[in-house]
């Protein structure tokens, strides 16, 4: 599924891929969720994922916390980082991804009251396939309870059925360019 997904995602071409991203990052700004959170967890576009970087910059403007992970390999887990202007502080890894740089201040996990989560596929119970390293796994048990959980994925990313185990969590709803599936957890 993962393979498949990620093969219909990266055939999308690049002007239908921005014109999808303005509509979710406008959805996602409208979320009561979103505009009444003080300190916001974002991802930053990778390969062929929907950009995001719109979505952090009005958070900042917004005057939020945005925190954006990077990935700590040893712990196999993510730390959460503020960032106050991305083209300064965001660096590619050594995998590609968009992280912030190791100094920018540390945000702890229970700040968090709104966050974005990453997946490759989603599933109308909200339940999501991701990347495969589990990382979001380990991180959102950490959050407050309660905090709104999010994913952003093109249309094509819904599928039928995601897989699960007992331990996954939910997302709180999807948004994708052409709706907003608000899902009970």
């Amino acid at each position: 599924m993962r393979r498949q997904v990620l093969a219909r995602r990266d055939a999308v071409p690049a002007e239908i891929r921005a014109a999808a991203s303005t509509a979710i990052a406008t959805r996602v700004l409208a979320l009561p969720q979103f505009v009444t959170a003080h300190a916001v967890l974002l991802t930053l576009p990778f390969r062929s994922e929907w950009d995001t970087l719109p979505l952090v910059r009005a958070a900042l403007a917004g005057g939020k916390t945005v925190a954006i992970p990077r990935v700590d390999a040893q712990k196999r887990m993510l730390e959460l980082h503020a960032i106050f202007d991305p083209r300064r502080d965001i660096v590619a890894s050594r995998q590609g991804i968009p992280e912030p740089l190791s100094d920018c201040p540390i945000v702890v996990p229970a700040a968090i009251d709104f966050v974005l989560v990453p997946g490759v596929a989603f599933d109308l119970a909200g339940r999501r396939l991701g990347y495969g390293g589990g990382y979001y796994d380990r991180l959102l048990p950490l959050l407050t309870p309660g905090t709104a959980r999010v994913a952003g994925a093109l249309e094509l990313q819904i599928v039928d059925l995601v897989p699960a185990a007992p331990h996954d969590l939910l997302v709180d709803a999807i948004v994708t360019e052409s709706r907003v599936l608000r899902l009970p957890r």
